[in-house]
């Protein structure tokens, strides 16, 4: 299998969430993915591009979210770039902590470092790359 870079870029609306739940989705069939890996891509992905969208750009529709994706036959790798100003990735809240057990957010890095195989953010946080490995 080649290497395959793409990239999508999209409005900062919650609705576009449905274009990148597609993107798995097709993915998943086009490189026959098995299903774990399938599940992990779709939480993390979407994750992440719902952070871009209502933390990083603060669901200002004029600001975009852009999505590069990479897959060959050991790895697919996803980058999310928003135009917001970043936060510190260093100091998240554990959410399996007893006082964070209650809140209804705080979860999505937490659940996108558990997932991902490896993670790094970059730009002051306003970029996530996350790789999985699909062997």
């Amino acid at each position: 299998m080649e290497l395959t870079v793409n990239k999508l870029e999209f409005n900062s609306e919650t609705k576009n969430i449905n274009i990148v739940e597609k993107l798995i989705d097709d993915m998943s069939s086009q490189y026959d993915l098995h299903s774990d890996i399938y599940g992990k891509l779709l939480l993390a992905v979407v994750e992440g591009v719902n952070n871009a969208i209502v933390h990083g750009n603060k669901l200002d529709k004029e600001k975009l979210v852009t999505v590069e994706y990479s897959i060959d036959d050991e790895k697919v790798e996803f980058t999310i770039i928003d135009e917001g100003t970043g936060f510190d990735y260093t100091n998240i809240p554990d959410p399996t902590k007893p006082e964070n057990l209650e809140k209804t957010h705080g979860r999505g890095i937490f659940l996108m470092h558990h997932l991902a195989d490896d993670i790094e953010f970059e730009e002051e946080g306003s970029i996530v790359k996350m790789t999985f490995n699909i062997i």
